[in-house]
């Protein structure tokens, strides 16, 4: 057997499944966060490039020999895995922006954690929200129906062959805008529910302008707003199993407007 016998094309298509496939992981919030280690995060990216790269229908003698010419299908790689994985974070960022929405009409805009993925500072009820999305999107297979895409991307869009079409521009766009409208649909209850108790108090203060509104009127809000809050997560499921279960048309979508 000879040890230093090396095949350079086998090499460069298991580097194009690398790329494509730790980009997407790194955009997951489940895996992308600064919570895990990079070695763990590296050993993940390799061996589910191991598993998934002998199934995949590439072939080594089609690729480029020119350095130029490697280096542009390399970048159309990571922006294959920067638009599949831009997808899941749409959802989450949504989600993430009806818990701050939330938690300003609850009186928790001064209650902050550190966003594990982002390590930026958000709402304590933004963080809730996103690790209840987290694990519902989790429990539905989410994860399993984004690796089932990227497998699929791999069939469709073949290495180099990415078009940046006016069809997949719009596409993001609208998934994009889409944060917005779910972000109102999940904090409507509870911005609904304190907006008639800020009317109350209002009406008591006026009939009664001895009462001090102001100290009773946290402990009120904060207790409704709780109270709404579970009624949220019987919205938020409905979202996320929706969602999940259009992952596959979605990605089938995504990855045709790129040829």
């Amino acid at each position: 057997m000879d040890l230093f016998s090396f095949d350079p094309g086998v090499t460069l298509t298991f580097l194009f499944a690398l790329m494509r496939i730790s980009v997407i992981l790194f955009l997951m919030p489940f895996f992308g966060g600064q919570t895990l280690p990079t070695p763990a995060k590296a050993a993940l990216c390799l061996t589910l490039t191991l598993a998934l790269w002998p199934r995949l229908p590439l072939v080594g003698d089609q690729l480029p020999a020119h350095p130029f010419s490697l280096a542009v299908m390399l970048g159309a790689e990571l922006l294959i895995g920067l638009i599949l994985g831009l997808v899941i974070r749409f959802v989450f960022a949504a989600i993430q922006t009806g818990g701050q929405l939330i938690g300003f009409q609850m009186g928790f805009a001064m209650v902050n954690v550190v966003d594990p993925d982002s390590g930026a500072s958000e709402a304590v009820t933004a963080h809730f929200l996103y690790m209840v999305s987290l694990l519902t999107f989790l429990s539905f297979n989410g994860h399993l129906y984004l690796l089932n895409g990227l497998m699929k991307s791999f069939d469709v869009l073949p290495p180099g062959s990415i078009l940046i079409t006016e069809r997949l521009v719009s596409q993001v766009f609208a998934l994009s805008g889409q944060i917005f409208v779910l972000a109102i649909q999940i904090g409507a209850p509870v911005i609904a529910a304190i907006l008639l108790v800020d009317l109350a108090l209002a009406l008591v203060s006026r009939a009664s302008p001895q009462m001090n509104v102001l100290i009773i009127g946290f402990p009120i809000k904060i207790s409704i707003g709780f109270l709404f809050l579970g009624i949220i997560f019987e919205i938020l499921t409905l979202h996320m199993e929706g969602f999940v279960s259009r992952m596959p048309l979605l990605f089938s979508q995504l990855i045709g407007a790129m040829r």
